[in-house]
């Protein structure tokens, strides 16, 4: 085990699975002379060269189709939206070309590719550039949607991601790339659609992913002085969803609070609550309680973005709720 940077563990499940499949290739805007946006793909252009970490102009709904184009004549492309605020504009080719072609195809034609880059929040980018969409893609059949929340999830996900014959969108965070982890020298993966339980526990579970995860394991922390035992699952994959994982840790502790960055309407935490209920609802002691953004477009001032966004406190007072109601 070594220590390295999120961003770096993403780079090292890109070049290893270029190493060990040529037809693997990265696309998107500033990946290869400018080493990456956000420096994910470092040191990528020199060791592969231009014909296979391609520059793009400002045109994500044409480097995204010739992405799925690609992918259905067998190639294995990853496609990197600068944020993930930007795949509005491509979003026909994700939805109506890369979701929906092995299904329109009868199963004739795959479309093995991973679109990946940031989403969310990352500081004072006000309302077009700070908005969570997991929830809109993992809507979609024929997607897989991974959302890593620590460097070692990353890399073992990405490349399971960048291998998995079906479409993937791979979600990370402008505010996690710097984040240090542990992780392997040797190669591992990890596989799409199963949780983690990053924190055992008896008294609550707490539900979360992606960055999200931050403010879940902190208010573990903070519970704990008070000898109040959380535990804390990653999902990790919001589509597929483990709710297996949810649903045995709900009937240990009984009670359930779900931490997740995007609007609360028709997110992927209503519908964890809306599992929950429908299939664990004799095992809860209290109402399952959500803790999500703001129901508002974020905000540019830093005191906006705080009484918006999830954080501990709103998680305390929401674990609270359920423990003492």
């Amino acid at each position: 085990m070594r220590e390295i940077q999120f961003r770096e563990a993403l780079g090292e499940a890109m070049s290893e699975e270029m190493r060990r499949d040529e037809n693997v290739f990265l696309m998107g805007e500033e990946v290869a002379e400018y080493n990456g946006a956000y420096k994910v793909s470092q040191g990528m252009l020199d060791e592969f060269g231009p014909k296979r970490v391609i520059d793009t102009p400002i045109t994500e709904l044409g480097f995204a189709g010739i992405g799925v184009g690609a992918a259905m004549n067998g190639l294995r492309p990853i496609i990197e939206f600068m944020t993930f605020n930007f795949s509005l504009v491509a979003i026909d080719q994700v939805i109506n070309s890369a979701a929906k072609m092995l299904y329109m195809s009868g199963g004739q034609v795959p479309v093995p590719m991973v679109f990946r880059g940031p989403t969310g929040n990352a500081g004072q980018l006000s309302a077009q550039h700070s908005q969570n969409f997991e929830n809109w893609y993992a809507n979609t059949p024929g997607l897989k949607v991974v959302v890593p929340s620590n460097p070692y999830d990353a890399k073992g996900l990405l490349k399971s991601s960048i291998r998995d014959d079906d479409p993937v969108i791979f979600m990370e965070s402008e505010l996690m790339y710097g984040d240090k982890g542990e992780v392997p020298e040797s190669e591992y993966l990890l596989p799409i659609g199963v949780a983690d339980v990053k924190r055992e526990g008896s008294d609550v579970t707490i539900v979360s992913f992606g960055k999200m995860m931050k403010i879940a394991l902190e208010a573990a922390d903070e519970l704990a002085k008070n000898n109040v035992s959380a535990e804390v699952i990653d999902l990790r994959t919001v589509r597929p969803i483990d709710y297996k994982t949810v649903v045995e840790s709900v009937k240990k502790t009984n009670r359930l609070v779900v931490v997740e960055e995007a609007w609360p309407l028709a997110s992927i935490s209503s519908e964890i609550a809306f599992h929950i209920q429908h299939y664990a609802f004799d095992y809860l002691d209290a109402p399952i309680k959500r803790v999500t953004n703001k129901d508002i477009p974020l905000g540019y001032a830093p005191t906006l973005i705080e009484a918006t966004l999830p954080n501990v406190k709103r998680t305390l007072e929401a674990v609270n709720a359920v423990l003492y109601r």
